[in-house]
């Protein structure tokens, strides 16, 4: 991701001037991340170093999900449709 790109997120999902760490913002960012390497994945199917690093930030969103749920629950439902991912369990 280039940073261009990441400004672009960060000014979407801030939620004051100079936030560039909320829940929010970390969780649009993997997001981001997660959609880029799992294209990569499509076309190097045996590359399973990048598989893990996957599936490790997979993990990570879902417990800031799941923070985020727990302490807002109107802030997290806005969030997962604006990213268009489905709701945690």
């Amino acid at each position: 991701m280039d940073s261009v790109k990441k400004k672009e997120i960060i000014e979407k999902y801030k939620q004051s001037e100079n936030d560039t760490g909320s829940v929010q913002v970390q969780v649009a960012l993997l997001s981001e991340r997660i959609n880029h390497l799992t294209e990569h994945l499509k076309a190097n199917k045996q590359d399973n170093h990048s598989r893990r690093g996957l599936f490790q930030m997979v993990g990570k969103r879902k417990g800031l999900l799941l923070y985020l749920k727990d302490r807002d629950i109107n802030a997290y439902r806005e969030l997962i449709k604006s990213l268009g991912i489905r709701e945690i369990k």
